[in-house]
Formats: structure tokens, sequence, C-alpha cells
């Protein structure tokens, strides 16, 4: 980025030259782990940098005497706390709700000059892609990467005026609210969907008509289960049918083997976690367990979520310990099942995807949204787009 790619009231300036620094405190009088007390005043590592912000959750403390005692790294209200080594470009702005308190040496504390610079605008700045092409700048090269104070100082901050430099800030808050709004519905969903999966499954709770016995099964008497016979290699990208490999991800590949309802289990990694269903054509690598040919009175997807919610469990306690867990064909056929008539798995399966179906449609909105705001700040902190800024008369 240079000044000419910039709108002609804008200027390019370094973080030295509208911020201050401040590092923590390295001497003899920095708390170690042992010497945290329960109440007393906020002490920071990059741990506690949460969105952006600062997460009194688990938070550690040091005494006030210790506190005093320190030399630097005492942040206030206002301050931007930054990472400069193992979770690098991590930040958190300290809010008012905040108390005063110190930080890691991990951390250095960012001081903008108010007459230079917003500290919404700054941070927005912090989370950006113009900052982390500074940190690959300056940091990329390194084994271990890691920045210091005066590294930091040379990062590149394009600056409209400060009335614009707080529009952008709104702005961008704004979908960042959006954002933080759709995540906690998310999480409330996934809860719910868990509940419901526990309660449903194991006949807990029972939907409307049903009250019938439930039986116990194995897989192994329920379906057939054995493994594919293809490489990773033999994947196609843009193939014309699922592949399914050791992985959450599905691969494409141009010819199947299979044409019929699923269930696929990775036999290495990810062991218990990971499970596709399909009913349709797909192909199969030779360490994916499929799980098909489902008994008569049998819904394959009940098998599917009932898995998804039983099976880690079971998997785990009877893995082969190796460089990765393995999973062995005996451990599939003899997970028991709770099996209720062909009905009640039908609507239970029903109930549950629905629950999928809306977070999964929760998970595209997140996904536009998190796009939209990527975009917005290219667009924003560039004065590639300028927002409308009221000038007083």
């Amino acid at each position: 980025m240079s000044t000419s790619t910039l709108p002609g009231d804008w200027t390019l300036s370094s973080l030295g030259q509208v911020c201050s620094f401040e590092n923590g405190d390295r001497g003899i009088n920095y708390p170690s782990p042992g010497s945290f007390v329960s109440i007393g005043v906020p002490f920071v590592n990059a741990g506690h940098l949460r969105a952006g912000g600062i997460s009194l959750k688990s938070m550690d403390y040091i005494t006030k005497e210790a506190f005093h005692r320190l030399g630097g790294g005492k942040f206030a209200p206002g301050d931007i706390l930054f990472c400069l080594r193992g979770s690098l470009g991590k930040f958190g702005v300290v809010d008012s709700e905040t108390p005063i308190g110190a930080i890691a040496s991990s951390l250095v504390i960012i001081r903008p000059r108010p007459r230079d610079v917003a500290p919404d605008y700054l941070a927005a700045y912090l989370g950006s892609e113009l900052c982390a092409q500074q940190i690959e700048k300056w940091a990329g090269g390194a084994a271990q990467p890691n920045l210091g104070a005066g590294d930091l100082a040379r990062f590149l901050l394009p600056l409209p005026p400060l009335a614009e430099q707080k529009k952008i800030a709104y702005a961008l808050a704004d979908i960042d609210d959006l954002i933080t709004t759709l995540e906690q519905l998310a999480f409330k969903k996934r809860a719910l969907r868990q509940g419901l999966m526990q309660q449903l499954l194991t006949g807990r709770t029972r939907l409307p008509a049903f009250d019938r016995s439930w039986t116990a099964r194995t897989l192994g008497e329920l379906a057939n289960i054995k493994t594919g016979s293809r490489n990773n290699q033999d994947k196609t990208p843009g193939g014309l049918y699922p592949f399914f490999v050791r992985s959450a991800t599905v691969e494409r590949i141009d010819s199947y083997s299979y044409d019929c309802e699923a269930i696929l289990v990775p036999g290495e990694g990810g062991i218990g976690s990971i499970f596709h269903y399909i009913d349709g054509k797909f192909e199969v690598h030779q360490r994916v367990y499929k799980i098909s040919d489902f008994s008569a009175g049998v819904s394959g997807r009940f098998i599917y979520h009932f898995m998804r919610q039983f099976f880690g469990a079971h998997a785990m306690e009877n893995s082969v310990k190796a460089t990765v867990d393995s999973l062995r064909l005996p451990t599939l056929r003899n997970f028991a099942v709770q099996l209720p008539e062909l009905e009640e798995q039908a609507a239970i399966a029903a109930v549950l995807d629905t629950a999928d179906d809306e977070l999964e449609s929760l998970a595209h909105r997140l996904a536009k949204m998190r796009a939209i705001k990527t975009g917005m700040m290219q667009q924003l902190l560039t004065g590639r787009t300028r927002l409308p800024v009221e000038v007083a008369s």
C-alpha cells in the first residue's frame, strides 16, 4: 500500500507515529503461576483475549502490592493489548468495564493518541487482512514467529480524518453485533440439539403416539459393515461422485462402487467424531467403514444420529492405541443400539434432521456475514468505499 492508492485526505502513517507502546514487566517482581490469588488485580495473558475483547472468565489475579511493584505493563480503559508471540496478532480492547490490570510479557499495550486515531478504528485495523499482511512481513520468516514493540511500531496504517475513522468503526461494529447475535443463536441451538439427541435417543422423552418398548441390539445385527477399497490418490477434484476418506472433508471421484443408503466412519483419525450419511452413489477409502444394508425395520438415518451421540465414547474405550487411534471391525459390530419401532425411529430422525438443518442454515448465514465484514474492511480501511461524514457548519 502507498499514499498514491489512498484518497487525497488520507495519510499513511506508521503505528509508531500515532501510538505509544508499553511492554510487560520482565523483572523479578513478575508473578509466577504459583503467586496468583483468587481476588486482586487482573493479570492478562493471550488466553484471556477473546474476539477483540478481554474475557474476565478464568482470569488470573495478582495482589495490589505486586501490581504496584511492577515497572511496566499496566493497562487501563482505552488501551489495546496485543500479543507479540505465541498467539501472534491476537488482541483485545480494554473497555470501560474492565478494571485496570497488568499484562504478561508476551503482550504489549498499544495506546492510540486520541488526536490522531480513534481506538475503535485502530482495533478494526488490527483485526483486518491489512494488519495480517504486516505481521507476515515483519515476523513471517521465523521458525517461531514473534514481534517486538519496535516491529509493531513500523506497521503501516491508512488513516482517514478522525470523523471518518469513527464512522468506519461504527459501521464495522454494527456488523460485528450481527455476527455476535448469530453466534449466540447458534450456540443456543447447538445446546438445544444436544439436549434433543440425549432425550430422544435414550427414550427419556417420547414423541406423541409412541409408547412401545425399545429393544437392545448390536450394530452388527442391524447392518453390514465393511471397508472400502480405494486410496486417497484416486480422488479427482471436481469429480462426479462423493469419495469418503479419513477426514471430515468429502472428496470427489469420477467412479463409484456403491449406490445405497450408508453411514461412513473413518477407521483412523478423528475416531468417534466423524460420521457421514449418504443415500446414493459414492466411493469409499480402504480405511473407512461403510455401514449399510440395514435390516428390515431399521432406519439408517436413525442409526446415523444414534452413532453421532453415543459411538464416540464406545470407540475410544475400544480403539487400538497406536500412533493414532485405530478402529477395528469388532468395535463397530459390538456397538449397542437401543432401537424403537421403525415409525418412531423415522420421527426421531426427522426432529433431529430439522435441528441440523437450522444449524446448517445459521452456519451459512454466519459465513456470509463474515465474508461481508471482510469485504467491508477491505473497502473501508483502504478508502475504496467512502462513508458520508457530516461537516460542521
